[in-house]
């Protein structure tokens, strides 16, 4: 096939679907590598100093004077019909753009400049937001209906790794939630209060006391969906399994999966850690192909949940350490590459916008398994892990 073949069907092919594939990234200054905001409230973020992979807004002509070789990409989606704000602080000017699309690919439509530009702040400042109250530099907020998606780039000066203090807030404007008697927040969505169904109750591991977190759950159509709450109660029509992704301020991130029965009383109770000098978390589905430092595609979904907790919480810093599987002694090898599985991660943070100051990496060989004399190939499996360690 010669080179002008390949041109006329690369042509064929783009004209004939009307689009082409879109770039994915993980980059945080990407829109496709946004990080995702699953609980409102104060975070410290930090800009990578470079552009990323994709020029997210090249079709946009009215964008063309915003320089995007420094940008910080969040994304935010309701769980309920509320009024997004926000308020950020900078000690280098910035700028901030705001999109929503109509379907779930929010990224595609800013790609292709379908994506409705709602809020832009142009003018460089080292303070902006959306309030009720609007100046220069602070426009109106955003209300959305639940499942509504809006995609935040904050833009600093090109090269600039200065940290981003921002405040996410997202209250409802019909009253949903209900204040708890322990000060949490409880989201009852059963058709019959009276009625048998699933509850989720999300608590601090050292205190037991309810923790307000988002929530995000998969597996059971009829509820699946994210909320933001500390007690949550559901109407159970079919049976199955739920994925749960729980996600808090200054907590480490869980994930789990619980089976569910139909129109039985279940109770989930999720213990989640608060951040702390010393204490880490266990992340076994970064998983690697046997005996080398490469990544299993299916390693990914995990590898972005780090890089986006990371990002939300840059204040802190983080030992990544490695962990194999092999019987009897540590050997040279297996020292080696559990070196090497702690330092591809550490790779891929930072080349996905995660500053590498805040990161170093340990190997610890099979020295420390979870399970020493493992019979199964699940705990196989759970020895070979990589852990999180707040410095």
């Amino acid at each position: 096939m010669n080179y002008t073949l390949l041109l006329f069907l690369s042509f064929l092919f783009t004209n004939a679907f009307g689009q082409q594939i879109l770039e994915s990234s993980d980059a945080i200054s990407d829109c496709t590598g946004a990080t995702t905001v699953l609980k409102t409230g104060d975070y410290r973020m930090q800009f990578s100093g470079k552009g990323g992979k994709v020029n997210d807004f090249q079709a946009y002509g009215s964008l063309s004077n915003i320089d995007e070789k420094n940008s910080l990409f969040c994304s935010f989606k309701a769980s309920y019909n509320g009024r997004f704000t926000l308020k950020a602080k900078c000690p280098q000017p910035i700028q901030m753009i705001i999109f929503e699309g109509e379907t779930k690919y929010p990224c595609e439509e800013i790609t292709k400049g379908s994506a409705e530009i709602r809020r832009i702040i142009s003018k460089p400042s080292l303070e902006l937001g959306l309030d009720l109250v609007v100046s220069e530099t602070t426009l109106y907020p955003v209300d959305l209906v639940a499942g509504k998606e809006i995609i935040i780039c904050f833009i600093a000066p090109p090269k600039m790794k200065e940290f981003l203090e921002v405040n996410f807030l997202f209250e409802p404007i019909t009253g949903e939630m209900q204040e708890t008697a322990e000060g949490g927040k409880l989201m009852d969505l059963r058709t019959n209060k009276n009625e048998s169904g699933l509850a989720i109750l999300v608590r601090d591991y050292e205190t037991g006391k309810p923790v307000i977190a988002n929530i995000t759950i998969t597996g059971i159509k009829d509820i699946t969906a994210g909320y933001q709450g500390s007690d949550f109660r559901f109407s159970i029509e079919r049976s199955g399994k739920v994925q749960l992704k729980i996600d808090a301020e200054g907590y480490f991130f869980v994930d789990r999966e619980e089976p569910v029965s139909a129109n039985t009383e279940t109770e989930i109770v999720v213990w989640i850690e608060p951040l702390g000098e010393g204490k880490s978390m266990q992340i076994d589905e970064i998983e690697f192909i046997p005996g080398s430092s490469e990544f299993l595609q299916s390693a990914e979904p995990k590898l972005r949940r780090l890089k986006d907790f990371l990002a939300l919480n840059a204040g802190i810093k983080v030992e990544i350490q490695g962990h194999v599987h092999s019987n009897g002694e540590n050997t040279f090898e297996a020292q080696k590459l559990s070196e090497a599985r702690a330092k591809r991660v550490f790779h891929y943070l930072v080349e996905n916008g995660i500053d590498k100051t805040r990161l170093t990496t340990v190997g610890y060989g099979n020295t420390v398994p979870i399970f020493p004399n493992a019979k199964f190939a699940s705990e196989e499996q759970s020895n070979r892990r990589v852990e999180i360690k707040v410095l």
